[in-house]
């Protein structure tokens, strides 16, 4: 297996963070690592899909595999051998004042080595816009609702 995992720290409460989150259709406007995201069978839950454009990837249909609202959902794609899992998990700090944002993506099988050689660093990159662009998102919700 490999992988990567991004941690960060969001001084937004977890339901703004959440709310951000399960709305992937909107995340084209806060981070420039997506293209478009189409969901194909209405709201985020279990065994929802979503079409995934991303910059230099081809097009990728995910289906989210586990779901706990409010906490977390992860969501998977299959390509030539490789089953990838993107992983979202929201968590409470200082009370539920703040939050810590954990997204991980993960390959597994036979070419999951070779698909890192080729777009780990892309993945990487893209694993880090995303954090980064969720949690300037939500904490401008947060700044702005107050």
């Amino acid at each position: 297996m490999t992988g990567v995992t991004v941690v960060v720290d969001v001084d937004a409460p977890p339901a703004t963070l959440w709310t951000i989150l399960t709305q992937p259709s909107t995340w084209p406007a806060w981070t420039e690592s997506m293209d478009t995201v189409d969901l194909l069978d209405g709201d985020l839950r279990l065994g929802a899909r979503a079409r995934i454009v991303q910059p230099g990837l081809r097009p990728m249909v995910w289906t989210v595999t586990a779901f706990e609202p409010g906490r977390a959902f992860t969501w998977t794609a299959e390509a030539a051998g490789v089953r990838t899992a993107g992983t979202h998990e929201v968590e409470a700090l200082d009370g539920g004042a703040r939050s810590r944002l954990t997204l991980g993506l993960t390959q597994r099988g036979a070419l999951a080595p070779l698909i890192r050689l080729l777009l780990g660093r892309r993945s990487r990159r893209y694993v880090g816009l995303e954090a980064a662009g969720l949690k300037a998102a939500a904490e401008d919700r947060a700044r702005t609702s107050v």
